[in-house]
């Protein structure tokens, strides 16, 4: 059973293409890069470039305020299509979700805290959680 399994760079990068891919299909936006790597039951993502087009305008503009008001509707709207992916891929439930993007630095930062590691084929590469 354990040949069928990713290991645990492979399942980082897959996430990370199918993460990178969700924002291109649904925001029609391509951030640059996504990285993904986890910690025992947390998953964290860093998504490079992921102001849309639209914020950045509005940020041009002067109008943070409305800008930060998309940026959260935007976020509210991907979250559970991002959550799905995760569990999908990861064969996990994620059962706490954080995510805030910084405008500086064009970065969005995601935690999602899953229900258990997910099992790998390279188990030992995985840090166990120590609570």
């Amino acid at each position: 059973m354990t040949n069928n399994l990713l290991t645990r760079g492979q399942l980082e990068r897959k996430l990370s293409q199918k993460i990178q891919a969700l924002y291109r299909q649904n925001l029609e936006h391509q951030p640059s890069k996504v990285t993904c790597q986890f910690f025992a039951a947390k998953l964290a993502i860093i998504i490079e470039d992921s102001i849309t087009n639209a914020e950045q305008i509005l940020l041009e503009e002067g109008q943070k305020n409305l800008a930060l008001k998309v940026r959260s509707n935007v976020n509210e709207a991907i979250q559970p299509k991002l959550k799905g992916l995760i569990e999908q891929i990861a064969q996990v439930t994620v059962v706490d979700f954080m995510s805030d993007a910084n405008f500086s630095t064009g970065r969005t930062g995601t935690i999602a805290i899953l229900n258990q590691t997910p099992i790998v084929s390279n188990p030992q590469s995985v840090p166990k959680s120590k609570t």
